[in-house]
Parts: structure tokens; C-alpha cells; sequence
């Protein structure tokens, strides 16, 4: 539970006798932007996390910025979290592991939010939004990076607004500060509609922030959150904006690498009575493996469950710190059982494949296009992760080393989870065959494509063929 209190003038100037150095140094950078704000609300965790309460962020602080009228940046409210960072330095939170590092998980939320004709307060909810954020942190210890996006599917004030999810972006006033702990960074939530994350999930995260940055209603260049906002900045401006995504997924790639999808894979080469023995066949007397570049890239696809419209990518986020022993070690991503059994295991036998049957539904099958026109064809790779067990296929192309599907053998099953390499020119070929899979529209089911001379078919079924345990 939290309470809203302002900071006494004491505290926020430093003068308080052993003043924790973490907390200090933020307060710090936040007096050079604020200095008439000595004394700005504050939403405080009664219960402190490390004495057993649900909220790791021990205060957000929330400053009236009257913005820069010359560059046409509005009037708003500016939040700043306290405690994703190392504040104490006494192992309490977080380790602490000298000045040289990051302190803590190395970085701060901020959001800005427009502020309403008569608002003489900042709204709170805020504040819960930023605590769930770090929550979810605290439990996962998957950092979150500039660029990234967060799948919320529910406005973030429990309106009926448009504003469902998020991506981040650095803070473009706060410049990161070294504590005595190490550095902290702060990192700005943006709100978005659910057609701005969808193209931030097929293109990238920091184009469509600087999509973004050019449209006052959007955000303007401080990138402000307006609840009120009822307008894309694809409904704004339609065929520009979507013109510059499409070019920047040609020129660029996407950096979409993974979805979980309503996939199955059958091998077609062996009859099913003879399945047990095909699963025996090992290339070499070692599988090969990805490079560990390209198996975190999947694992971190897997984790952070990049759903394309339909599920949040956070996992269930607890409303208590079921243990408050520290963890041994901090990780850049989420561990999950989910991701653990694809990645490749020397107990599990690599087997080649002459023939593969894929089956998408409909909004998996979509994107395919993009999985071979934003991917592959700029030398990376894309997974399919079954939302149905531990299924999943992955495409890489001629550029991904270390797969253990090759030229030679472009299909290569590692107990459920299925690697096909494709060349380019088979791409190329792919993506005029699939050409009306570019469309979200609804289309008639089953469709199939076949490429007999590559021993590869693909068809697009209805959701009713994967909810069906019989199927």
C-alpha cells in the first residue's frame, strides 16, 4: 500500500544525517531540472519491500513541468521512481557491487503525462502503474532496455482509453548520474496505442518513438502520454507513417524475432508407426548448436512472450514477494520452463527431416511475410513458439551460424522444437507464393501452399484445429 505525502525540505535538499548516497544522487538530478520543486509530492510505500511489503519502489516522485512552449512541448506531470536502483548500499535491496557497474538493475522509470485544463494535482495511478512495472522486475530481474515495448492490453489508467501499452525511450531531460553504488540511467514509459505496438513489434521499438516525436498529438518530442488521445499516428497521417514503417522493416529488417503462435509441425519423411525410430537418427555423434548470440536472441524472444495481439508479453505479476532471500545473480531475461526445453540439450538427439508439414492459424500465418521479408532476408532468424506445449519452430536463414539445420539438411528437429534453413532465393520465391498473407483481413481457411521440390508444405487452418486436443 502506498500514501501520498510531500518530501520535507530537509530530505529533498540532502540534509538529513546519513542520507542514503543512491537516493541523494537521483534527488540530485532532479533538484538541477526542478529547483523551485524542492518539495514535489510524493507517493511513498508505507511498508518498505525489504521489510516484506509488495511494492519495490520505496518512493515516486511527481514534478509539474511547464514544458517548452518555443519547441511546442505541453504542459505535464513528471514522474520518477525511486529503488530499481541501489539507494542504500547496504545489501538490504540490492547487492552491492562497487561503483564500476550498474547500481542496482542500473536504471529509473519515468513517465510523463499530459497534464488536463484545471488539473491542480498530479493523478496517481501512475504510480501503480510504474510499481507493477518494477514488480515485475524485482521477480523476473529481466531489465528493460530503450526500445523495448510492453504488451499491457488494458488502458494504463482503467479508462476506456485507446493508450494500452508501452514502449520506453530515455528520459530527454535526465541525464544519467554515478552514485557511489554505480550508474543509474532513467528510462521514460510512453504510452501507445495497440497499432503503434504492433508496428513497433514488426519494425522496432525506436522508430516508432521517432514516428512519435513528430507528431504534437502523439507525444511531440518529449514523447508526453496523453490519455485523451483517440487518433493513431497511422490514423493521423495513414499513408505516410505506414510507408515509413514498411520501408523501415525493407531497409533495416524487423526486430520482431520471435511470437508465441497456434503452431504444429508434422515430419512428413518417415510413415507415423516409424516416428520412434526417425527420432533416433543423429547428424554427427554431437548436434550442433547456435551460437549463444543467436540461442539467448531466442531465448529472450520466448521469455518475454512477444504475443503478436492477444496476451500480455509481463507474466502474472504477484501481488506479494513470495521470498525475500536475494537471488544469487541477476540475468538480463526471464528463465521459463516454456523456453528452457528448446534450447538445445546434449540428452536429446538432433534428427534431419526430408519432408515438414507446417500448420499456422490465421494470425500466425500472417506473419510469415514478415518473418521472411524482415528477417531472413537480412541474415537473422524468427520462432514460432507454440502457445500448446513445448513445440516450436524456428527459420533461420544462410546467415545464422551455428544452427543445426543446414543447406545440405535445411530441416532439423531437436526433440519438439523444429530449425528450417532457407536460402535467399527460396525466400524470394516464398514471399510471392505468400503474397496474400500480407493482408490482417480475414480470408477463407483452410489455405495451403506446397513447394513439392523442397519437400515443404504450409497451411493456414482455422484456431479451431489447434484448441482441438484431437487434432
Amino acid at each position: 500500500m502506498d500514501e501520498v505525502r510531500p518530501t520535507s525540505g530537509a530530505q529533498a535538499h540532502g540534509l538529513v544525517p546519513l542520507f542514503p548516497p543512491g537516493l541523494q544522487a537521483i534527488y540530485g538530478e532532479c533538484r538541477r531540472l526542478y529547483p523551485e520543486q524542492a518539495n514535489p509530492l510524493q507517493v511513498t510505500a508505507i511498508v518498505k519491500y525489504w521489510l516484506g511489503g509488495p511494492d519495490p519502489l520505496d518512493y515516486i516522485s511527481m514534478y509539474r513541468n511547464t514544458g517548452c512552449p518555443a519547441q511546442d512541448i505541453q504542459e505535464h506531470w513528471h514522474y520518477v521512481s525511486f529503488g530499481l536502483s541501489d539507494l542504500y548500499g547496504d545489501n538490504r535491496v540490492h547487492e552491492f557491487t562497487g561503483p564500476d557497474g550498474p547500481s542496482g538493475f542500473g536504471f529509473e522509470l519515468t513517465f510523463r503525462l499530459k497534464r488536463e485544463v484545471g488539473e491542480t494535482a498530479p493523478p496517481t495511478w501512475p504510480a501503480e502503474l510504474m510499481q507493477g512495472l518494477a514488480r515485475y522486475v524485482f521477480q523476473s530481474e529481466n531489465t528493460f532496455c530503450s526500445g523495448d515495448h510492453v504488451s499491457w492490453h488494458n488502458p494504463l489508467d482503467n479508462s476506456e482509453s485507446r493508450i494500452q501499452h508501452m514502449l520506453l525511450t530515455e528520459d530527454p531531460q535526465m541525464q544519467p548520474v554515478q552514485t557511489p553504488f554505480g550508474t543509474v540511467s532513467f528510462l521514460q514509459i510512453v504510452g501507445v496505442c495497440t497499432e503503434e505496438l504492433q508496428a513497433a513489434q514488426q519494425w522496432n521499438g525506436q522508430g516508432i518513438l521517432e514516428l512519435m516525436r513528430g507528431v504534437r498529438v502523439a507525444g511531440g518530442p518529449w514523447l508526453i502520454t496523453d490519455m485523451r488521445r483517440g487518433e493513431t499516428i497511422f490514423d493521423i497521417d495513414p499513408h505516410l507513417q505506414q510507408e515509413r514503417v514498411d520501408q523501415g522493416i525493407e531497409t533495416e529488417g524487423s526486430n520482431l524475432s520471435g511470437v508465441s503462435a497456434k503452431c504444429v509441425w508434422d515430419d512428413l519423411s518417415r510413415p507415423p508407426e516409424d516416428e520412434e525410430d526417425s527420432r533416433s537418427i543423429c547428424i554427427g555423434s554431437q548436434p550442433r548448436r547456435l551460437s549463444d548470440k543467436d540461442t539467448e536472441q531466442i531465448r529472450e524472444t520466448l521469455r518475454k512472450g512477444l504475443e503478436f495481439n492477444s496476451k500480455a508479453a509481463l507474466p502474472p505479476i504477484n501481488g506479494q514477494k513470495q521470498n525475500h532471500e536475494r537471488p544469487q545473480s541477476r540475468k538480463d531475461s526471464l528463465e521459463s520452463e516454456s523456453s528452457a526445453a528448446i534450447v538445445p540439450h546434449e540428452l536429446v538427439r538432433t534428427r534431419q527431416l526430408e519432408s515438414v508439414h507446417l500448420k499456422f492459424n490465421q494470425e500466425s500465418g500472417t506473419l510469415l511475410p514478415l518473418c521472411l521479408r524482415g528477417r531472413l532476408l537480412h541474415g537473422r532468424h524468427f520462432t514460432y513458439k507454440s502457445i500448446h506445449g513445448d513445440t516450436a519452430i524456428t527459420f533461420v536463414s544462410t546467415g545464422v551460424e551455428g544452427a543445426f539445420a543446414t543447406e545440405e539438411h535445411p530441416y532439423a528437429a531437436h526433440g519438439p522444437w523444429l530449425q528450417i534453413l532457407l536460402t535467399e532465393e527460396f525466400v524470394e520465391q516464398m514471399l510471392g507464393d505468400l503474397q496474400e498473407l500480407n493482408t490482417r483481413e480475414e480470408t477463407k481457411l483452410p489455405k495451403e501452399y506446397s513447394w513439392p521440390e523442397k519437400k515443404l508444405k504450409i497451411s493456414v487452418l482455422p484456431d479451431s484445429v489447434f484448441d482441438d486436443p484431437l487434432q
